[in-house]
């Protein structure tokens, strides 16, 4: 499941680059070189650009992609301090999850007040801006709630190097 999460995700942040660049594309020739150009091309920019961000949020958290101060943690990797390191691991999943909720409520209430806004050009509900971050949020969320009830160790997702 987590593979093909995986592959879905990278699949549509590509979807999302290809067409964000390829009207880019097509607009900056336009202009310079016919005098005219795609309006709607910088706002649905903007709008792939923000899904793509989020997307990839989402899909980085369960690689343990996500920045991370592991300098902070590298004590606790030592041999005898293994409880310390589970309650922190417990205490950072609960963080997430505080984190995600909060960001969640407040990127709905933004997806409430887009629901009536249209966009200039294109015309699109402005709700569509602030829709992946609340999706983004709450995907991320649940993953961190899972881990904290199940007490899943702290995957950093690379070698605990000190960053």
């Amino acid at each position: 499941m987590n593979d093909r999460f995986q592959k879905i995700s990278d699949t549509l942040m590509a979807i999302c680059l290809a067409i964000m660049a390829g009207s880019v594309f097509v607009n900056v020739v336009l202009r310079y070189g016919f005098g005219s150009g795609i309006v709607a091309s910088e706002e649905l920019s903007r709008l792939l650009f923000v899904w793509m961000v989020f997307i990839g949020a989402t899909a980085a958290y369960p690689k343990g992609e996500h920045m991370a101060f592991t300098s902070l943690l590298q004590p606790l990797f030592k041999p005898g301090r293994e409880a310390l390191l589970k309650l922190t691991t417990r205490g950072i999943h609960a963080l997430v999850v505080l984190s995600c909720a909060l960001l969640a409520w407040g990127a709905w209430q933004q997806v409430m007040v887009g629901m009536d806004n249209r966009s200039v050009v294109m015309g699109y509900p402005q709700a569509l801006l602030p829709l992946p971050a609340f999706l983004c949020s709450s995907a991320i969320g649940l993953m961190a709630l899972y881990q904290l009830v199940v007490g899943k160790t702290l995957d950093l997702g690379h070698v605990h190097e000190v960053e």
